[in-house]
């Protein structure tokens, strides 16, 4: 089983301050592990489709899932739909399998009226928000049931189309900047990487 107590620090490190929404997304990303009873991955073993978009709190949530589950665009096994919600589905790759979570919409709109997210509005940066409000909300977020906060789907089958890696690069004929070949464009001017070939 996983615990996303065990993750905490690793996801404050990785997130670059305290706020109750990263460990919301810890919690849920390891809900969802739990559900479909998987290991973090190492390499490609498991794939986040995610809901979130930018410039609000759903970025923090996606540092949670991302700390917890593994799935790192450096991998290239996560992937961001710009929906604006605080949902995800979890993708299990070799058993095809996936889970859907959701932030239940009750308690998506009490934290939206938070102390935390008050002092946001203000435009206060998070790192500077008193731990006198921030602590206490992580607590809860860390101790609180599942169901109190968390709408988590059944478990359905997800067909991925797996793809091999590419290893080749070569130099672009234009500005001569090693390019995985997948990305290089034939032109007139020879394969050339799509910054040149967009300039």
């Amino acid at each position: 089983m996983i615990n996303a107590n065990d993750y905490l620090e690793m996801g404050m490190a990785f997130h670059g301050h305290k706020c109750p929404a990263m460990p919301l997304g810890l919690r849920a990303g390891a809900i969802a592990m739990n559900k479909l009873g998987v290991e973090r991955a190492q390499d490609k073993e498991l794939k986040v489709i995610s809901e979130t978009g930018k410039g609000h709190a759903a970025g923090c949530f996606l540092d949670g899932i991302m700390a917890v589950t593994g799935c790192t665009y450096g991998k290239s096994n996560i992937e961001k739909l710009y929906h604006n919600k605080m949902a995800f589905t979890l993708i299990d790759v070799k058993n095809e399998k996936s889970v859907r979570v959701t932030l239940k919409p009750e308690f998506f709109k009490n934290t939206l009226n938070s102390p935390f997210v008050q002092e946001r509005k203000k435009g206060v940066p998070p790192q500077d928000i008193d731990p006198m409000i921030a602590d206490p909300l992580v607590e809860k977020v860390l101790s609180m049931p599942e169901k109190a906060f968390l709408t988590v789907g059944e478990i359905k089958p997800f067909k991925i189309v797996k793809k091999s890696g590419v290893f080749e690069a070569v130099p672009c004929d234009d500005c001569g900047e090693m390019t995985f070949v997948d990305k290089l464009v034939k032109t007139d001017k020879g394969d050339i990487c799509l910054g040149c070939d967009g300039k």
